[in-house]
């Protein structure tokens, strides 16, 4: 130590110059940053996830959008709503005339003729029944061949035949002025009209025409998204999500569920079996309420709303999440014989 002092003499200048104290404070800030660094990516927790694209729809194929058709031919006489009219299960929404005006006289008396066939053929089925059973008893008696009665018989099935053609003739005929009188198409449950697709009495439809798009209200949403086939694997029902709505203000953390604000939370009920045309697989989320707060109201998420998703899988470090994001490995797979995530127990 003497000698190097001893040097030092020699190296006046070097001797006076001093470390600033700017310097020695960057480096001992510099030392504890790196130091917290390592540390948070080491022992700092984060919630691996695997995100997906979908919409807002529903499991019942009931409440989903759906078709008002015209049941017979005609024109249309009346129309009992308009777009965006809310209707209850039963209203009225058309009126549908046939184009032939004397149709419903002219069914009324082809009905009048299928009665009178009816009683005609009534009457000569109790007619044959007699001259059956006056035939039984006189070949009972002996006093008439065998061949007399066997007629008798098959000329009372005969009558019964053409009384039960003629009963069959009569009931289409009601069903035929049944459906011409009473040609008004009713709302299937409660909901709204979203749009009317036809004309007015000018319009001639055809049974099955498309007459308005009708949309159920009421019903029970959920999400539809669409994940990788690389992650597909460690999605499996039961697994909490959380789910951003189009048009809803929302600051998502994937890794920090827990700090997410304008999200909210969801419950997986359905993978797909198998691939869509892309290669993704279809995903179900229904809701669930965390601490008391589910989605939003229908008329601010409504049917057909854009959302994104983060199914939340495993709890890994931080510093293996990155690694992982850098080599474009899959997500960790959770350990062998636990029933559930420690995603799970972290929210």
């Amino acid at each position: 130590m003497a000698m190097r002092n001893e040097d030092m003499t020699h190296f006046t200048t070097l001797a006076a110059i001093k470390t600033p104290r700017v310097m020695r404070t960057v480096f001992v800030m510099l030392l504890i940053a790196i130091i917290v660094a390592v540390a948070f990516l080491i022992y700092a927790p984060w919630v691996q996830t695997t995100s997906g694209r979908g919409v807002v729809t529903t499991l019942n194929p009931n409440e989903r959008r759906q078709d008002i058709n015209a049941l017979v031919p005609g024109r249309i006489v009346e129309w009992f709503v308009r777009d965006g009219s809310t209707v209850k299960k039963g209203d009225p929404i058309v009126r549908i005339a046939d184009i032939d005006p004397n149709l419903l006289d002219r069914l009324g008396a082809e009905r009048g003729q299928m009665e009178l066939q009816l009683q005609a053929a009534q009457s000569a089925l109790a007619t044959a029944q007699i001259d059956e059973r006056r035939s039984r008893e006189l070949f009972e008696a002996g006093l008439a061949a065998r061949r007399d009665y066997e007629l008798a018989q098959i000329k009372v099935a005969e009558m019964q035949g053409r009384v039960a053609a003629a009963q069959a003739d009569l009931n289409r005929a009601d069903v035929n002025i049944s459906r011409q009188s009473v040609q008004i198409v009713r709302a299937p449950r409660d909901g709204f009209i979203q749009s009317v697709n036809a004309g007015d009495a000018a319009t001639y439809i055809s049974a099955g025409a498309v007459l308005a798009t009708f949309v159920p209200a009421n019903t029970e949403r959920v999400v539809e998204i669409f994940i990788d086939g690389r992650d597909v694997a460690l999605v499996k029902p039961g697994d909490q999500t959380r789910i951003q709505f189009e048009g809803w203000p929302a600051v998502q953390f994937s890794g920090w569920p827990s700090v997410a604000i304008g999200t909210f939370g969801g419950r997986v009920i359905s993978v797909d079996h198998s691939a869509q045309v892309d290669g993704r697989f279809r995903v179900l989320v229904a809701e669930e309420t965390l601490d008391g707060e589910g989605w939003p109201e229908e008329r601010y998420v409504r049917f057909g709303a854009a959302v994104q998703a983060w199914v939340l899988l495993e709890t890994v470090p931080v510093g293996y999440e990155i690694w992982r994001q850098l080599n474009n490995f899959p997500p960790e797979l959770p350990p062998t014989g636990t029933g559930t995530s420690s995603t799970g127990q972290t929210n």
